[in-house]
C-alpha cells in the first residue's frame, strides 16, 4: 500500500520509517513524504492513482491540511485516496470540519503508532 505522509515537521520521515520498519521491508507499506500541502498536491499530480492513503497534518504553514483535503476531494474525484487527518489539537472544530470535508479518519498527536498500524491493516486496499 502506497502511503503519502504530509507534515511540515521533517523528522516524521525517520519516525515513520522506524515505526513501520518491518512493514516497509516486507513491501506491505511504501511511504512517500511531502513537507507541505503544495508539495503533496504536486506529488499526487505526478503519481495519479498510486497513493492509497494520505496521512496529513492539519496545522502547517502555507496550505493547511484542511485546505489540502478540500483540494484532494475536488481535484482527484476519480481515484480518491483515503485521507486520515492528524493534529496536535484534538478539538471538535478541527475534527468536525475535517470529517465534513471528506476525511476518512482523524488522529491526534502524538500518534499512537500501534493504533495507526491497526487502522492501516484494516483497510480493504492493503
Amino acid at each position: 500500500m502506497k502511503i503519502l505522509v504530509v507534515d511540515d515537521e521533517e523528522d516524521v520521515r525517520s519516525l515513520f520509517e522506524q515505526k513501520f520498519r518491518k512493514e516497509i521491508r516486507s513491501g506491505q507499506f511504501a511511504f512517500s513524504f511531502a513537507f507541505s500541502g503544495e508539495e503533496a498536491l504536486q506529488f499526487l499530480a505526478e503519481h495519479p492513482s498510486e497513493v492509497v492513503m494520505i496521512l496529513s497534518d492539519i496545522n502547517m504553514p502555507g496550505m493547511s491540511g484542511i485546505e489540502l483535503l478540500k483540494s484532494i476531494r475536488k481535484d482527484f474525484p476519480t481515484a480518491p485516496p483515503q485521507v486520515m487527518m492528524i493534529t496536535a489539537y484534538g478539538d471538535s472544530q478541527n475534527h468536525d470540519q475535517a470529517m465534513k470535508l471528506g476525511a476518512d479518519d482523524f488522529l491526534t498527536k502524538p500518534v499512537n503508532f500501534p493504533e495507526l498500524k491497526e487502522k492501516l491493516m484494516q483497510l480493504p486496499l492493503s
